[in-house]
This record gives structure tokens, C-alpha cells and sequence, in this order.
């Protein structure tokens, strides 16, 4: 069951943005979108990596709440167990739910293991490995899609892709369509109480699970998603430098890339 809570406030206890003042149809209109944008696109299906976080758990819904059919997979890469135990448990209550989900969880950490080591010395970087878990987990994604003619769902929110760019290029970033990228996160938070995901996914602290450590995204990025949203919507508050930094530092990954034209 998921807890009742205060909705003039975010679970972090920081007033929300009030943007969005019905749910419901704010989850009609995505699903619509979704359902629109497939049928033109002549695919089958939608492919949504399920790590264990609120972002990917609403996407997941939004995805199984259309009338196509959709893949759910979970990747672990030497996951922390307490992410793994959401991840399970999410894909088990989607493909207990709806009859249109195929819920699948593919190991990745002996491909991680056998990258690493076939690089040898040029696999020491530890953000870097850090993003190639991203990527492989990207490439399962696109080959499942390729597989069985579908296309790969983002679960970025506005934050993440367009304020700090906290994502990985060509992993996470690397996507057909991007449902939840307009909201902020406490909207995907709220998003995900009316579409009834699990207490324990929209209470967790967010973390992009590419670590060993534990860490979370506050601890990399030095601000909350909810100090960050008010320096992005109103460009107040103890985190304006963060974006301003972050912004500056990832803009590679926002911009197109540039191109030498003649």
C-alpha cells in the first residue's frame, strides 16, 4: 500500500512546484502520447529498463498502461541488493498487473567482468566504468528492441535532462522517446503515487545505481532534486550554483552535437 502524504509538500518535505493539478490527467496524457507516437512509428512494442527507482518504475507503469504490448528488464551489474529487491519487486507487480507486460531480468555483470578484463589497463577509470554499465545496459535494451520490433523508453526526468544532465550519453541518454523528461521529480514522485508504485520505490532515497558505494545523487550532485528544481523554475535558492556548474560541465550531452558545415 502506498502511504498517504501530504500533497501541498513533496516526500522530501519541500513545497512542490503546482504545476500540474490532476494526476490522472496528466497520466491519460502521456499514455496517449505513447500510444500515438508508436502507431505511427509501425513498431510493436516498448522496451523499459526497470532499475529499481521511482523514475524507471513510473515509465514502466506509463508504458504498461498503453494497450501495446511492453518488455520490462532489469540489469543488474553487481547491483546493491535493497535496489535489486525494488527492481524484483516492481517487474513482479507489473507482470502481475497487466497482461500486455513481459518482465525479464538479464545479469549483466559477467559482460561487465569480461569487458573489463579484455581491456585490461584501459579499464581503471572508475567513472568511466561507471557510464559503461550504463551502456550496456542500453545496448540489452536496443537489442531486445531490435529483437522484437520495439522502441527504447526513456525514464529521464527534466532535471536530469535538461537542468544538470546527470545521465550517461549513449547509456540512459541514449533513448527513443522521453515521457517523463518535462517533469520534475517531485512530479514524477506524485506521478508515481496516483499510478500506485510501491511505497518503498517513491521513498527511496535516488540513486543511479552505477556504484559500488552506495552513493546517491545527492552525495554526486551536492544538492537535492528538490533544491535543484527551484533553481531551474525560479533561479533561487542554495543550489543555483550547482545547476549553473553542472549545466556548464555536462552541456555536451543536452546540445546536438556540432557539426563542420562547408
Amino acid at each position: 500500500m502506498i502511504k498517504k502524504m501530504d500533497l501541498s509538500t513533496s516526500f522530501w518535505g519541500i513545497k512542490k512546484m503546482n504545476r500540474i493539478s490532476n494526476y490522472k490527467n496528466l497520466s491519460n496524457r502521456i499514455v496517449n502520447w505513447m500510444e500515438d507516437y508508436i502507431k505511427s512509428s509501425n513498431l510493436n512494442c516498448f522496451v523499459v529498463g526497470v532499475s529499481g527507482g521511482i523514475d524507471s518504475a513510473v515509465v514502466s507503469t506509463l508504458a504498461s498502461e498503453t494497450k501495446y504490448n511492453v518488455i520490462a528488464l532489469g540489469m543488474p551489474i553487481h547491483q546493491d541488493p535493497n535496489q535489486q529487491s525494488l527492481s524484483d519487486a516492481h517487474l513482479r507487480w507489473l507482470s502481475g498487473k497487466y497482461i500486455n507486460v513481459k518482465a525479464e531480468k538479464i545479469d549483466l555483470t559477467n559482460t561487465f567482468e569480461t569487458f573489463r578484463k579484455d581491456l585490461e589497463g584501459y579499464a581503471t577509470d572508475k567513472h568511466a566504468l561507471a557510464n559503461t554499465r550504463s551502456r550496456l545496459r542500453m545496448m540489452t535494451l536496443y537489442q531486445f528492441a531490435g529483437q522484437y520490433k520495439g522502441i527504447v523508453v526513456g525514464t529521464g526526468n527534466k532535471v536530469e535532462d535538461y537542468g544538470v544532465g546527470f545521465y550517461t550519453k549513449y547509456g540512459d541518454g541514449g533513448v527513443d522517446i522521453a515521457p517523463i523528461a518535462d517533469l520534475y521529480k517531485t512530479e514524477v514522485w506524485e506521478l508515481g503515487k496516483h499510478l500506485g508504485v510501491d511505497s518503498r520505490i517513491v521513498e527511496a532515497k535516488p540513486t543511479d545505481g552505477l556504484w559500488d558505494d552506495k552513493r546517491t545523487d545527492e552525495d554526486q550532485l551536492g544538492a537535492s532534486y528538490t533544491e535543484l528544481e527551484e533553481a531551474m523554475e525560479h533561479g533561487t535558492g542554495s543550489a543555483v550554483e550547482v545547476l549553473k556548474k553542472f549545466n556548464t560541465q555536462n552541456k555536451h550531452k543536452m546540445e546536438p552535437i556540432p557539426t563542420f558545415k562547408l
